[in-house]
């Protein structure tokens, strides 16, 4: 064997050495690093380990058809360590992949690998493949086919495109991280470098570079582990951060045009596109929401707006931030945190600690923080206050009689007939079990005596019609109007209001009677 051979192969051997170190260790390491990036740099150096072996065998051949058995065992490592090479790059940089286009970038690789194994068949990779006559063994001279052309080009397509996907994040990656790009991006220029001078022929006759050129490569990534923490700090492109935030962000320049957004903005605003960059803002809102901007341009502050789309209606907080640079401002970041659902599980949160389930008004809590909110702006305002104290007649001989769920309809229907009657804003509470109460805010002891009274008569003239018959009942109600000199509190007016409704009964019932003072 010529020393320039023996040169060749421990070259190539160093290389498949290097990168069964790189597999070996990241592989030993991989529950410190992010395990997907690992995985496929494992893969990936696996790939190049049997790429190199195989073509240092390759070059020990003494005939023909060891030459072949080894370039068939070179192309199940070659043609798929360049798609893994693309694959890992693409995760470091955090460029999603779906399983579906990691399976059509290893289609051609595994066709590459059966083209050259069944080569013999069909001669589509090579046209002729034989020991070079004047070189002698294991010198290979070949002629390319069809398919060789196609495996050439996907080669380069995907050692390019790392590249290019290295060159594209090169200015959004903090200098921090520069390094590591550095040795990535020089770990696929290298072999695509050699790649180039093995098909220009600028290379030793009959020998392939791109195995020995690995071997630089394969340095780089040693170096980057070791030094620049390749795998322990790895840089997140800005638009795989911008684009996995949750909220919407939209962003605009000092003129409050649009200038970028992300996927969760386009999610709230479907038709929101490219086509709107560089336009005013104000005027693109219009259009995507039918309806002007509601906001000043004040920054810092959080508001909540509603917003109905095609499937529903949402609620969002909206933020207004500065984009600044060198603490000069630049733009404005509009921040959308939808909180529909945190929205629905208050109002359910309030409806069971605030309303009533069964006749869906307030209930004894909710009356007595309404009332006394109510009380205390009566008594900074010096207006008339008036509580009514509300019974149903002889309610247990109806539960006793038609059983508890024809009483639970009876009260549902006393709170209808009586919310008919009642204008907007007055507050009307369940205050026990057939017990309500009628808070009057402005409103003097004759204008609560005249409301009861109406609702009396009402429900006295309006009957329950059930299976069992026709259920009517009447009212008992007690008035107790706030006593401005006496600084009065809602338990004081209450228990005015509960002597009426005493009276109210003990006179026969179905009446209203109004608190009097025994002092007057």
């Amino acid at each position: 064997m010529s020393l320039p051979l023996t040169a060749y192969i421990s070259l190539i051997s160093v290389s498949g050495v290097l990168n069964l170190f790189l597999c070996v260790y990241v592989f030993v390491k991989r529950h410190h690093y992010n395990r997907r990036i690992a995985k496929y740099f494992i893969l990936y150096t696996g790939a190049i380990v049997i790429y190199c072996f195989a073509a240092a065998f390759a070059l020990s051949a003494t005939n023909v058809e060891q030459a072949k058995l080894w370039t068939i065992i070179q192309y199940i490592g070659m043609p798929a360590s360049t798609a893994l090479g693309l694959v890992f790059i693409m995760h470091y940089l955090g460029i999603k992949l779906t399983w579906k286009s990691q399976f059509a970038l290893f289609v051609i690789p595994v066709m590459s690998f059966l083209m050259v194994a069944t080569n013999d068949w069909h001669h589509l990779h090579y046209r002729i493949f034989e020991i070079d006559p004047a070189l002698g063994a294991p010198f290979i001279h070949v002629e390319i086919g069809i398919w060789y052309i196609v495996h050439g080009i996907y080669t380069c397509v995907c050692l390019f495109g790392a590249v290019l996907l290295i060159l594209l994040r090169w200015k959004e990656t903090e200098v921090t991280y520069r390094p590591q790009l550095m040795a990535l991006l020089y770990g696929q220029l290298i072999p695509l470098g050699a790649g180039f001078v093995y098909l220009l022929g600028l290379r030793p006759q009959g020998v392939d570079p791109v195995p020995m050129a690995l071997c630089l490569s394969s340095l780089l990534y040693l170096w980057a582990i070791s030094s620049a923490r390749l795998f322990a700090l790895m840089p997140v492109a800005k638009d795989a951060i911008f684009n996995s935030i949750n909220d919407g962000v939209i962003v605009l320049d000092e003129s409050h045009r649009l200038i970028e957004f992300n996927r969760a903005s386009k999610q709230m605003f479907p038709a929101l596109d490219k086509s709107f960059f560089g336009r005013d803002f104000e005027t693109v809102w219009k259009e995507l929401s039918g309806k002007a901007f509601p906001f000043e341009w004040k920054t810092e502050i959080a508001q909540e707006l509603q917003l109905k789309t095609d499937q529903s209606e949402r609620v969002y907080q909206v933020r207004i931030s500065s984009l600044q640079h060198a603490n000069t401002a630049k733009g404005l970041l509009l921040i959308l945190n939808d909180i529909t659902e945190e929205k629905n599980l208050k109002m359910k949160l309030e409806e069971l600690v605030y309303y009533d389930d069964l006749t869906g008004i307030y209930n004894r809590r909710a009356f007595f923080a309404q009332s006394n909110r109510q009380l205390a702006s009566a008594k900074e305002q010096g207006v008339h206050f008036t509580i009514v104290l509300i019974d149903i007649d002889h309610f247990k001989r109806v539960n006793d009689t038609y059983g508890h769920h024809v009483g639970d309809r009876l009260l549902r229907h006393i709170v209808k007939v009586c919310e008919e009657q009642l204008e907007e804003g007055m507050l009307f509470a369940r205050y026990g079990g057939e017990e309500f109460v009628l808070v009057l805010e402005g409103l003097d002891a004759a204008a609560g005596q005249e409301l009861a009274e109406r609702l009396r008569r009402q429900i006295e003239q309006t009957s329950l019609e059930t299976a069992t018959g026709v259920i009517s009942v009447t009212l008992s109600s007690g008035v107790a109007e706030l006593s401005q000199e006496d600084g009065e509190s809602i338990d004081q007016l209450l228990n005015k209001a509960d002597l009426a409704l005493y009276a109210a009964k003990r006179q026969g019932r179905n009446r209203v009677e109004v608190y009097r003072n025994p002092s007057v």
